[in-house]
């Protein structure tokens, strides 16, 4: 009996992808490159850029299906999650959480009243930081990104990217639409080769 329990016990652990997301307590999915913090965002971000890493918070909540989408069939592929961990620094904050979160411009507020002062909808929404973000401003305001919703693993990678790559900044340059969809055309041409 134990040797079953024991090869049953291993069957399982071999099922489960190795990124694959756990649940939390409060419902959650969690993963390796989410970032336990104290929620102050201006400390996180000192701590992300001390990295080399990009600071995005994600907002979730428990139930949401989008989010099990996202943490099933998106994030734990190889090329997105090792991206995200090479070149992120990932908050979660829960969009009905109580859990106290310091902004950017200083005020101290829960996680759902972040949320809807930052004016969050859908979940999962990824906002985007930049690597310097005025006392004076909130972190919605600050973003250089959002990505509200479950996107597909090649939008997602792209997303990710186009933030890394501060697309954002180029002058006259490709806003994110027009850089996806000549990531979409280039990865097709390659298919063709």
């Amino acid at each position: 009996m134990k040797r079953i329990l024991i090869l049953c016990g291993t069957l399982l652990a071999l099922a489960i992808p190795a990124g694959a997301a756990n649940v939390g307590d409060d419902g959650l999915h969690k993963t390796s490159w989410m970032r336990e913090t104290f929620l102050d965002l201006r400390e996180d971000l000192a701590e992300a850029n001390a990295e080399g890493k990009r600071m995005a918070i994600i907002f979730e909540q428990r139930g949401c299906i989008y989010c099990e989408k996202m943490h099933k069939e998106v994030f734990p592929r190889p090329e997105i999650e090792s991206y995200i961990n090479d070149n992120y620094f990932v908050v979660q904050l829960n969009l009905h959480g109580a859990l106290e979160v310091t902004d950017f411009d200083g005020e101290v507020l829960s996680e759902r009243q972040a949320a809807r002062k930052w004016g969050m909808l859908f979940t999962p929404t990824m906002i985007f930081l930049p690597q310097e973000v005025p006392d004076d401003v909130a972190a919605a305001q600050a973003s250089v990104a959002m990505m509200p919703g479950a996107f597909g693993a090649q939008t997602t990678l792209d997303m990710l990217t186009w933030v890394v790559e501060k697309r954002y900044e180029i002058e006259d340059g490709e806003d994110f639409q027009r850089y996806h969809a000549r990531r979409i055309s280039e990865r097709e041409s390659e298919k063709k080769q």
